[in-house]
């Protein structure tokens, strides 16, 4: 994380970050990457865009609509809701400049 996040998340200036596209998007940048090793087994996920929240609302109401529709219940892992793959691939690839998913 750099440091312009944690300057925004201490400010008291109330003022949203201003659309910098037609999709209402801030200038913000991201990037998550994602590494689960398992002995030899590895699985890595990368994404980035513009504008974090832009992508983390549409994943949230994906992994929900997962969770409810769920034929098992009890406590479950994520994974036993959705594959990964499933939730990222559902987003709108306006969302994303980039994703890539890889197992091995």
């Amino acid at each position: 994380m750099t440091e312009a996040p944690l300057r925004d998340l201490a400010s008291t200036d109330p003022t949203p970050p201003q659309p910098v596209d037609e999709f209402g998007r801030s200038a913000q940048r991201f990037l998550v990457e994602v590494v689960v090793r398992s002995g030899a087994t590895e699985h890595r996920a990368v994404a980035a865009g513009r504008d974090i929240y832009a992508v983390s609302a549409p994943i949230v109401v994906e992994a929900l609509s997962h969770i409810a529709s769920a034929s098992q219940v009890g406590l479950l892992t994520a994974g036993q809701i959705a594959a990964p793959g499933e939730v990222l691939r559902a987003l709108h690839p306006v969302h994303l400049d980039r994703l890539e998913i890889t197992a091995g």
